[in-house]
């Protein structure tokens, strides 16, 4: 992935209100619901919810400008620790092993030699008790060797709730289309079957892939609701009419009452999250929002109307 910060089009010293209003500009313009034909949208959208997962979050951009993690959130190789010990290990070819301590406190293993042989080529020859035939040998218990391969998967709000197809990226280098079941929710994860790592007189390992999901430009995940401030004229609030409300299907028409006022709220039954049992419900807030720039008419308008009517909405809170 490239440069999150190329992709949203911030400087490295943006401040975090710079690349929020950046990202949301960004979704907006390239969201696949405004850009039904053109193919590579989605994949536009997906870069840009990528990128402000890593610079909009403060820790993670913190992390990224240390160098700590690359543009996909993935932990850089910052070398071999020292002091041994069981734990992770980097071994050839940038893969993770993970050693498990056996009986009698040693760490374990049948094909740990084999690890070491193909890091240092067979060249060494101290350290290894007998040191026989250019082999590593050690006294151990039995190690296991994980070969599992751990990768993060970003899908959209609407990916999450249809389902679909992502192509994934493995840190082999090796890219597989991965089915997007129908309902994922965040945090969950999941496994295919012998798609990690492979070495010799083992099974392979399983590719598990958590899922994350992207912040919707419109909706707010509540539970299994969902919640959007839809943005009124001043003239609908006043005289009501019928305006259209986008959905996660196609968009419907809520009817405003008149002297409908900013903050009040509206629900859409069954137009939330469709899980399993019962489906949520869209809740729709307004926005009473004015004409930009100043509007002379308006003004007098709204003078005349105040002499007139005057009142005070905020006599309860003092």
């Amino acid at each position: 992935m490239r440069d999150p910060y190329e992709v949203l089009g911030v400087q490295r010293s943006a401040s975090a209100a710079a690349i929020k209003s950046a990202y949301r500009k960004l979704a907006k313009k390239h969201h696949p619901d405004n850009n039904k034909n053109d193919p590579k949208a989605a994949a536009r959208f997906a870069e840009i919810n990528s990128a402000n997962e890593i610079v909009g979050d403060e820790d993670k951009r913190r992390q990224f400008d240390r160098g700590e993690i690359d543009a996909e959130g993935k932990p850089r190789f910052q070398g071999f620790p020292g002091g041994g010990g069981a734990g992770a290990r980097s071994g050839p070819g940038g893969f993770e092993y993970s050693f498990r301590t056996g009986p009698g406190g040693g760490a374990a293993g049948g094909s740990f030699e084999d690890i070491l042989n193909s890091m240092f080529g067979n060249a060494s020859r101290a350290g290894a008790r007998g040191a026989r035939s250019g082999q590593f040998e050690f006294d151990t218990g039995g190690v296991g060797l994980d070969l599992d391969l751990s990768v993060a998967m970003t899908v959209t709000l609407e990916e999450s709730v249809n389902g679909g197809e992502k192509r994934v990226r493995l840190p082999t280098g090796r890219e597989l289309n991965v089915k997007i079941p129908a309902g994922v929710t965040a945090g969950q994860q999941i496994r295919l079957k012998g798609q990690g790592e492979t070495a010799a007189g083992h099974p392979p390992g399983d590719l598990l892939i958590t899922v994350s999901i992207t912040p919707h430009p419109y909706f707010k995940v509540d539970g299994n609701d969902l919640r959007i401030d839809l943005p009124i004229t001043l003239y609908e609030a006043v005289l009501g009419g019928k305006v259209r409300v986008p959905t996660l299907g196609s968009a419907v028409e809520l009817s405003i009452p008149k002297n409908t006022s900013s903050g009040r709220t509206f629900r859409l039954k069954g137009k939330g999250l469709p899980k399993a049992g019962a489906t949520g419900d869209l809740y729709v807030t307004t926005r009473i929002m004015l004409p930009d720039g100043n509007d002379a008419e308006l003004e007098a308008l709204m003078q005349k109307w105040r002499d007139g009517h005057p009142y005070n909405p905020r006599n309860d809170i003092g």
